[in-house]
């Protein structure tokens, strides 16, 4: 039996993947994937996934340069939801910070917790 055979994937073909950082264990970033992105992610070592919002196929730092080289891809008990310990070159964040939780709640509010890394006008076309 092959791993995709264990997964459960939603009505919609996808599954939530979350991108850790392989040496500090830092939680990087979720994104979906359907399984064309999970198979191109595991036979490339490179990390792919499918945009709700585009609804496209994608791979991390196609554009920004900053891509993340897959260490281990495993998955939990349930089947239902992938864990993604990545290399990370770069800003995972499209918003240039390292990670996509680099926002805190606070008081009713929130707090920015680590600096940007990266200026997103610098590095992603604009579309226009």
């Amino acid at each position: 039996m092959n791993f995709y055979e264990k997964l459960k994937f939603d009505a919609h073909g996808l599954i939530p993947a979350i991108i850790q950082e392989h040496k500090s264990g830092r939680v990087l970033m979720m994104a979906w994937m359907n399984r064309e992105s999970l198979e191109k992610t595991a036979a490339t070592g490179k990390t792919h996934f499918w945009s709700r919002s585009r609804r496209k196929f994608w791979m991390k730092g196609e554009e920004s340069g900053h891509v993340q080289t897959v260490r281990d891809i495993a998955f939990d008990c349930d089947g239902d939801t992938l864990l993604i310990q990545v290399d990370q070159i770069g800003a995972a964040c499209h918003e240039g910070y390292q990670s996509c939780f680099f926002r805190s709640v606070e008081n009713g509010g929130f707090k920015i917790t680590e600096p940007r890394l990266h200026d997103p006008a610098e590095i992603y076309k604009k579309k226009g």
